[in-house]
């Protein structure tokens, strides 16, 4: 019994020794590349209505980044491209409460950190960790001397298309090393699987475990062609009202250098959705947040593209 007991006694130290995991919120911004950069500028600001609230520039004076604001929480940075004919996402980005603590956590459960949690050019905890497909993700912490904090409440314009982003959008290649990293380290959940013709799983969407914003893994057995990816990588904006939403684009001037057709479709969630494309073709999705009727999508049980 008394060997039990220290058994217990050394069991219940080591799991208080191991760090716990901080609060994950929601997606805090998705970071693109433009091969035009004043071009997509023009999208983001004249068509989809985000202001920019701060930007950023080399130490040569050229443009490095600039910040559309979604909300208050979440921004759209884009960033001239490093070299043409490459995949347009940067990287994606989910806000926690402690970034440090985070740093710490994961690197508990083998991810490669960074010695320490820097401070960004714009005020904030932030550090970069890759996920098994080598995407970019990353943590970001608002702190308050902070320059999103500083423009709370300022940079939202009547004229933006959505004041929410739902999710973001990235290609992955293996569904069980993906669900391992976003779901077992950074607790995701799952919320809903996809198929487009019922045979092959297409997508699953995981949530935030301290939200409602999710991400949406795009499944490929292989991915495309870098120049390819722009539908696949991708961040969708809520709207109450698809038509509504194709209506007032309509009535802006940017309308005119648009020439694609703003196709209003039901999805297979059975959300009334509509996508849009920037100048390099990356897709910004606009959707309900329920579906046609109220009821809920059925899940689909098709195995993923790599099974």
């Amino acid at each position: 019994m008394k060997s039990i007991a220290l058994l217990l006694a050394a069991t219940s130290v080591m799991l208080a020794q191991e760090p716990a995991r901080p609060r994950i919120l929601g997606v805090a911004h998705i970071s693109l590349f433009a091969h035009d950069y004043e071009k997509s500028r023009a999208f983001y600001r004249d068509f989809l209505g985000y202001e920019e609230p701060f930007s950023l520039k080399n130490p040569d004076g050229s443009p490095n980044m600039t910040f559309f604001k979604v909300n208050d929480r979440q921004y759209i940075e884009l960033s001239p491209e490093k070299e043409p004919n490459t995949d347009r996402l940067n990287h994606i980005s989910v806000q926690t409460d402690n970034a440090e603590a985070m740093r710490v956590y994961l690197a508990s459960k083998g991810i490669k950190v960074p010695e320490k949690t820097p401070k960004g050019r714009i005020g904030n905890s932030n550090f970069t960790v890759k996920d098994p497909d080598g995407h970019g993700v990353e943590i970001v912490q608002y702190e308050p001397d902070g320059w999103t904090v500083r423009e709370k409440g300022k940079h939202m314009s009547d004229a933006r298309v959505s004041t929410h982003m739902m999710h973001v959008g990235i290609i992955v290649t293996d569904l069980e090393r993906a669900n391992k990293f976003y779901g077992d380290i950074l607790g995701f959940k799952e919320i809903w699987r996809g198929s487009k013709d019922g045979k092959v799983l297409s997508w699953t969407n995981m949530k935030v475990p301290d939200g409602e914003d999710y991400i949406e893994f795009m499944l490929y057995k292989e991915p495309p062609a870098p120049t390819k990816r722009g539908s696949a990588h991708h961040l969708c904006l809520e709207v109450p009202d698809a038509a509504a939403t194709v209506a007032a684009l309509d009535k802006k001037p940017y309308r005119k250098e648009y020439t694609q057709t703003l196709e209003i479709r039901t999805g297979t969630n059975r959300k009334r959705q509509v996508n849009i494309f920037d100048p390099d073709g990356t897709r910004t999705e606009v959707m309900e947040p329920t579906t046609v009727d109220g009821k809920p999508a059925s899940s689909s049980t098709a195995p993923p593209p790599q099974d």
